[in-house]
């Protein structure tokens, strides 16, 4: 027997429930293909100027740039990284910028390999 229920939710397609979330920022993805050429210096610099925040969260692992938060991050935080070329890496549960270098995944940990740093922990000249 059919009920004809108002409450029941239709079901959406997969374009109208990406499009529900209007409230996430746009990523200028020109600027993040320029950003992620960036190496570790300039990208950390551009940090320190722009976003002392992120800055004071940077690693530095080689010559990759490492961001861990302990709780998820708006949308608003996770575009900014997007955009300045970072992506998320869901093994290592951090946002990774490669600094213009793209390697093959690594299936060990990188900070043992080739060390690592706090940016904010570094004198300045």
């Amino acid at each position: 027997m059919k009920t004809n229920n108002k409450n029941q939710i239709k079901a959406q397609s997969r374009p109208e429930q990406l499009s529900t979330n209007s409230h996430r920022p746009k990523i200028n993805m020109q600027l993040r293909r320029v950003n992620r050429a960036l190496d570790s210096e300039k990208l950390l610099a551009l940090m320190r100027n722009r976003f002392p925040k992120f800055f004071e969260l940077a690693e530095v692992v080689g010559k990759w740039v490492w961001i861990e938060f302990a709780d998820k991050q708006p949308s608003n935080v996770t575009s900014v990284l997007a955009e300045l070329g970072f992506h998320w890496n869901n093994t290592r549960q951090a946002w990774q910028h490669p600094c213009g270098t793209i390697s093959e995944p690594a299936d060990y940990d990188p900070r043992n390999r080739y060390g690592s740093y706090f940016a904010a922990d570094q004198k300045t000249a």
